[in-house]
């Protein structure tokens, strides 16, 4: 037996001791009664009766034990060019005044306050001032529209707003302050404070008695003592989109959010405390919250926060400058960005000129499904452990992955590898049977960390989360295990379309067209088809430099699937398209797609990083024929 099958096995057998021993890193204020409470088996509790506080867990611990000196933050803009650095004694100062500018205003244990702010280090230091107070912070992606950002602001009903004046893109700055305004005149909520952080760029008006500079807010506030919480207590609500129109508020809890975002930095991560650490996403995303914000400070760490883009921001050299620049020894990113570089540089020449891995020792890719040809590509120019992992909002740290930490497994491409501690992850049939390929399920309880519930909508977790599969959680992902227990994930169940009574996975039609040589990335959906039910369309993004003629490309395309797959995936039409809808995270809007391919009504998603990618992928489809005539009810 490993390493790993000891630990994990010990992980669900005894859960109690293997989480006591892991929560023992941290500084409690009173050490919790019960290690996991089960009186309600449907949503267990971990550490009942204990009490901490995550901000003295994440800075004053570190001042306090011979860290005060160590950089906690690097603040790295490519669109303004600037840089910012925080010691862990910096830092603690920043946060426990703003903490006193909020407590000032009348915020304490327990208010909401929403923040929207770019990626600047106020949006850390408000998100931590917020935890220091016991306040619970809810982050909306800087620039969301205003009607999304008025449906935050009324379920939430924050006590205040922080907000930056605008937010820095490549070409282009976008005025935040706005849509704030219109948000809160649309809202039946109305926050009695707007703090406002006035950027260069483009300074916002104030509306006299309810709006402050940041400046103003923070002079003369006397710095706040950390506030000790409940284990069980709400450190932040995280809004993510849900299938019934309504944003779904997930809420992460103080005590089990902690032990666990600690442990996967030691044990999944290898992140040793003092070394650089990079999550390179945005703080309006969970993998900002866990691993931008949290679990590099509770850590010890020194987390950097990039204001940019993988390519474009100059180069596609971007990350490899941020890396050698500042030390950077483990970096978390999204496949989407790994596409992003490989296609504008895929003989890696910028690889070569900044040599990153002269300190960078791991590279982790999670966020959506990533292709084999991408993780060989990085695997190839970068010669270190590339490691594709999965996990979710609602989980807020990884469920499947390569633990290097504990026991480092070969990697095969196409897998997120197995299951960490604490997660029992099953795949399971219609029927609620284990099964090689079907609905990813992981047994009750959940581990630290995970959602508790959704914020004042318990319905609403019981019917989505809990009800399909009772004694599991329904993670909404299908995928197959392995004959070695490598857990391959195929994306969300409902991309899983019905050709002719067929069951078939886009994801892995998507695997098939993304090896082709000159394809850098895709998507494939199933439309509607009044013979067969659904078919399957594709759309590739060539490599850059590639141009030859476009049916000759797809036919080889199409019998590409054809020989992978088989005629029965159905798949005779693709085309090429400059660049895939996507979320401003990198998820490629297949859903959008399908409704405008399907002849559906659909709005503009308030996260699409470029609507111009939408429109020309809407002329695509008419093009191809799409919509089609349909009773539009023979999806299945």
């Amino acid at each position: 037996m490993g390493r790993y099958d000891e630990v994990y096995r010990r992980s669900l057998e005894d859960p109690g001791s293997f989480w006591s021993e892991a929560a023992g890193a941290l500084r409690w204020r009173k050490k919790w009664d019960r290690v996991l409470d089960r009186s309600n088996p449907r949503q267990p509790r971990w550490f009942q009766g204990g009490e901490l506080n995550t901000c003295e867990n994440a800075i004053d611990v570190h001042v306090e034990s011979g860290r005060a000196d160590q950089l906690a933050l690097i603040w790295d803009s490519a669109v303004t060019g600037q840089t910012a650095k925080y010691t862990y004694r910096e830092l603690q100062r920043e946060v426990a005044t703003f903490a006193g500018a909020l407590r000032r205003l009348g915020v304490g244990k327990g208010d909401r306050v929403v923040v929207y702010m770019p990626m600047i280090p106020q949006a850390i230091i408000a998100m931590l001032g917020c935890a220091r107070l016991g306040a619970v912070h809810s982050v909306v992606f800087g620039g969301f529209a205003a009607h999304e950002l008025a449906a935050r602001i009324d379920h939430a009903e924050p006590k205040a707003i922080v907000c930056g004046s605008c937010g820095v893109e490549p070409g282009r700055v976008v005025a935040y302050k706005p849509m704030v305004d219109k948000a809160i005149e649309l809202s039946r909520h109305k926050p009695a404070n707007v703090i406002v952080f006035q950027r260069p760029q483009a300074e916002a008006p104030l509306a006299a008695g309810r709006d402050l500079t940041w400046d103003e807010a923070v002079e003369g506030a006397q710095p706040a003592d950390c506030v000790t919480v409940s284990a069980n207590d709400p450190l932040y609500v995280l809004y993510t989109s849900g299938t019934t129109g309504r944003p779904k508020g997930i809420v992460r809890d103080n005590g089990g959010h902690a032990v666990a975002l600690k442990w996967s930095m030691t044990h999944f991560y290898d992140a040793r405390p003092g070394e650089a650490y990079w999550a390179a996403s945005d703080i309006g995303w969970v993998v900002g919250h866990s691993y931008i914000v949290y679990a590099p400070l509770l850590n010890g760490n020194t987390t950097i926060m990039y204001e940019g883009k993988p390519v474009g921001t100059p180069d596609a050299g971007a990350f490899w400058r941020v890396v050698t620049q500042h030390d950077v020894r483990t970096l978390f990113t999204a496949p989407t960005a790994f596409r992003a570089i490989r296609r504008e540089d895929p003989q890696g020449v910028e690889i070569e000129k900044w040599k990153p891995t002269r300190v960078l020792r791991a590279l982790f890719l999670a966020g959506e499904r990533c292709d084999p040809d991408t993780l060989k590509w990085a695997q190839e120019r970068l010669k270190i452990p590339v490691i594709d992992h999965w996990w979710q909002t609602e989980t807020g740290w990884p469920i499947v992955g390569n633990p290097i930490g504990v026991e480092k497994f070969p990697v095969k491409p196409g897998s997120a590898t197995k299951p960490l501690p604490g997660y029992d992850v099953h795949v399971l049939d219609e029927e609620g049977k284990d099964v090689r390929q079907g609905a990813i399920a992981i047994k009750l309880p959940l581990p630290p960390g995970c959602l508790p519930t959704l914020y004042k909508d318990e319905a609403t977790f019981e019917r989505a989360y809990l009800a399909r599969y009772p004694g599991y959680y329904l993670t909404g992902d299908g995928g197959h295990f392995d004959s070695d227990g490598y857990l391959s994930i195929m994306g969300r169940i409902d991309d899983v379309i019905n050709v002719a009574g067929h069951r078939l996975s886009t994801g892995q039609m998507e695997e098939v067209l993304a090896s082709h040589e000159d394809v850098a990335e895709c998507a494939v959906v199933g439309v509607n088809d009044s013979l067969k039910g659904e078919v399957p369309v594709g759309f590739v993004v060539l490599k850059a430099g590639v141009s030859r003629p476009e049916a000759e490309l797809c036919k080889e395309l199409v019998d590409l699937v054809r020989d992978r797959i088989g005629p029965v995936a159905f798949f005779k039409t693709a085309a090429v398209v400059a660049k895939l809808p996507k979320t401003r995270s990198g998820k490629i809007l297949r859903g959008t797609i399908r409704k405008i391919a399907d002849g559906l009504q659909w709005t503009m998603p308030p996260t699409i990083e470029d609507a111009g990618a939408l429109d020309e992928m809407g002329k695509v489809l008419t093009r191809l024929g799409y919509p089609q005539k349909t009773s539009g009810e023979s999806r299945v």
